[in-house]
């Protein structure tokens, strides 16, 4: 493609990353080109320069400039899915209607792809078109966390559940298993976090003058002596690697996140694993209106843990019959 031109933003793309915008009608279009074209002043949204993360809205105009061969990788063809991949992704799914689709996202799979990641949830979401659309990514996991994902079926579907998981109107709960106690059992960590300089892998540490806010819930459900616990988190804000973090924070470390937690994080016996699962999400269905909850088994890794623990598979709070 190339001659400069304007693109008005559509009514089922509001509330989109700009980047991710650029994603859908661009896709060959690299993070490194796009980011140089913003840095530069050559994108523009209704006239203004803009960031990748700007939220544009419906109506707006984009500036998008010459886009020649020289500017994009050439296209690559969606790498081959695995049966056995296809098999576990729809096998993981919980929830399902003509505007959303929750998974049980597996520990280890990625949600997104990298310079080292080849093998991720987006690359293989073509398994779930079960209409048109393409479902879309609206939020995110760890690689290492199991539980509860949920994609957006269509564009505006997408757009809405963004800003609900933006502005702090989706409440998650996770599980997690620590090595130790907390003490108090239950209480609120508010430990503002900022990213540092690594390897090319995120991480965060405290820091309170130039961290981002952040606040997690915790409440013990259950004590295994001195040794370890099941804690549920409710995270209030959502920033990288918050539960982690502020686990350690509390002197309980994740059991298996040797990066935070090191040596520390090993409990004989158990899996040397990250033990941590997003167990439930509640939103307000963004057709319905109605409370919309979604509940995932844990994992199998943590499934043991808690057999070899005597834990139950349920909360207290929770809804059933504990086993």
């Amino acid at each position: 493609m190339s001659g400069l031109h304007h693109r008005e933003v559509a009514q089922d793309e509001g509330d989109l990353r700009l980047d991710r915008w650029f994603r859908r009608h661009f896709p060959t279009l690299g993070h490194g080109h796009l980011a140089k074209l913003l840095r530069t002043g050559q994108v523009r949204v209704d006239g203004k320069r803009a960031k990748a993360g700007l939220r544009i809205a419906a109506g707006q105009t984009i500036r998008i400039p010459p886009l020649t061969v020289g500017d994009k990788p050439a296209a690559r063809p969606r790498p081959k899915i695995a049966e056995q991949d296809r098999a576990q992704l729809l096998d993981a799914i919980l929830y399902q209607d003509d505007h959303i689709i929750a998974l049980n996202k597996p520990a280890g799979l990625a949600v997104q792809g990298g310079s080292k990641t080849s093998r991720h949830l987006d690359g293989m979401l073509d398994i779930l078109r079960f209409g048109a659309d393409r479902p879309r990514l609206v939020h995110r996991l760890d690689k290492d966390t199991s539980g509860v994902l949920l994609l957006a079926r269509t564009g505006a579907v997408a757009a809405r559940l963004a800003a609900s998981f933006r502005n702090r109107d989706a409440r998650k709960i996770y599980w997690a298993l620590v090595a130790g106690v907390p003490r108090p059992a239950q209480g609120r960590i508010d430990v503002a976090l900022a990213k540092r300089p690594s390897d090319g892998r995120e991480s965060v540490v405290s820091d309170p003058d130039a961290g981002k806010p952040a606040i997690t819930e915790y409440t013990t459900l259950e004590a295994i002596g001195n040794r370890a616990a099941w804690l549920e988190l409710r995270p209030l804000t959502g920033r990288t690697h918050q539960l982690r973090s502020h686990c350690t924070t509390l002197g309980t470390p994740i059991v298996g996140d040797g990066k935070y937690g090191g040596a520390e994080a090993r409990l004989g016996g158990l899996a040397n694993r990250l033990h941590l699962h997003a167990r439930a999400i509640s939103i307000i269905h963004p057709d319905t209106g109605k409370a919309l909850r979604v509940t995932a088994p844990l994992a199998g890794h943590m499934a043991q843990s808690w057999s070899m623990l005597g834990l139950p598979d349920k909360a207290p709070n929770e809804p059933g019959k504990r086993k």
